[in-house]
């Protein structure tokens, strides 16, 4: 349910929730591993479909109990798209959340160097205060929103090799609170 008194929290998967970029014999520290089945790929030399291995996905499940108890309305902002519910959300204790699709805009690079995920958010806030984590966004994303979103908004960069971690949290608990939220 939409509570528009409190701010969105646009949620990346793989970098903030999935430390894709760690290590990969070292899983981190109070992580869970799950393997998410891929489809098949295109047909290969042989006329037959070519197997894929499972995507290995690192989570940690007590990220969902933290994120509920920001402030945010949470929705996610990932290529999962609705996957992220079936996969993730359960995971982490979430309930099923929003998705904002992107479309086609998902798949196409913008020649000004902003993401392409960057325009499709600001459209679904509608000038509602957000904030969005992610480990792909830049000063020309910071730049567009500026000019484009009436609201306040945090763009906050994750590191994919760590995650979300402490000082996330803090940063992101810091702009709630700026904004009066509880």
């Amino acid at each position: 349910m939409e509570n528009v008194n409190r701010p969105l929290l646009f949620l990346d998967v793989d970098g903030p929730l999935n430390p894709y970029a760690a290590q990969p014999e070292r899983r981190p520290a109070g992580y869970t591993t799950i393997r998410v089945p891929r489809p098949a790929a295109p047909e290969d030399d042989t006329g037959f479909p070519s197997r894929r291995r499972p995507l290995r996905v690192w989570l940690d499940p007590e990220h969902g109990r933290v994120l509920l108890g920001l402030g945010f309305e949470l929705c996610w902002a990932t290529t999962w798209r609705d996957d992220a519910n079936r996969w993730i959300a359960p995971v982490l204790g979430l309930p099923e959340l929003p998705f904002v699709d992107f479309g086609e805009d998902l798949f196409r690079e913008r020649p000004d160097g902003v993401h392409r995920k960057t325009g499709p958010l600001v459209d679904h806030a509608d000038g509602r205060p957000f904030a969005w984590v992610d480990d792909e966004q830049g000063e020309p994303d910071r730049a567009y929103v500026s000019a484009h979103h009436r609201g306040a908004a945090l763009l906050h960069h994750v590191s994919p090799r760590i995650g979300l971690r402490e000082d996330d949290f803090r940063a992101l608990t810091a702009f709630a609170r700026a904004l009066g939220t509880p």
